[in-house]
């Protein structure tokens, strides 16, 4: 069965706290925190992500997801490091540099964070093969970053297939993530190529029943 994380990107902020509780009563597994900086995605949205993220942490036990889309990725997640956040994802492509890939790694995993590397539909996993030993989950974008509410693109399963038959044949414990427009209808698709967590969001956030819709995407 997968886990799901339920990004907050689209919460109404008069709203936010009763929408927190209710996704928790959900028996959703993570809050998926997508931080966004204006530079690697057009949205800027620092401060409320960061609002949320502390919020939820005062008022729920379940783990914070944190995606960070942004281009000064050691400056950013300090502002997570010590919210009780379960695992921090940040972009191969936003910081490209081995060594500061390494370094990130070895930061986050000293503050005892779970650390997550996420590729945008265009990246080839071989780029990020050599981290892998090293992290804990890998993050496969099946939307373009920065915007919720897109439609999964199809070709992206099979980046999550070859992802998982690598992981398999090296005998790596990684969890796969899968990140946008992802919705009943095609959450089958995505859990059978491999996928082990489901982002979703609009489709969450946007249902009349938290509950119901959490319980379509594990296949219930």
């Amino acid at each position: 069965m997968p886990e799901i994380s339920v990004s907050v990107l689209t919460v109404d902020k008069e709203n936010a706290v009763s929408t927190f509780y209710n996704l928790e009563t959900a028996k959703i597994d993570y809050f998926h925190i997508d931080v966004m900086d204006g530079k690697f995605v057009k949205k800027n949205n620092l401060d409320i992500m960061k609002e949320y993220a502390l919020t939820i942490s005062h008022i729920s036990n379940i783990g914070l997801d944190v995606h960070l889309m942004v281009e000064d990725v050691e400056d950013i997640m300090d502002d997570y490091i010590f919210l009780e956040t379960q695992i921090i994802t940040f972009h191969y492509e936003a910081v490209k540099n081995k060594e500061r890939i390494f370094n990130i790694i070895e930061d986050l995993k000293e503050n005892n964070i779970k650390v997550g590397i996420a590729v945008n539909p265009d990246t080839c996993i071989d780029n990020i093969k050599e981290f892998c030993p090293y992290i804990h989950q890998i993050t496969v974008m099946t939307v373009v970053p920065g915007e919720g509410g897109q439609k999964l693109i199809p070709e992206t399963l099979d980046k999550i297939k070859q992802l998982k038959k690598y992981l398999n044949e090296n005998y790596l414990d990684i969890n796969i993530e899968a990140d946008g427009g992802i919705k009943d209808y095609n959450a089958n698709d995505v859990i059978e190529a491999g996928s082990d967590i489901l982002v979703s969001g609009s489709y969450v956030i946007n249902s009349d029943n938290y509950k119901e819709a959490v319980n379509k995407l594990k296949g219930f």
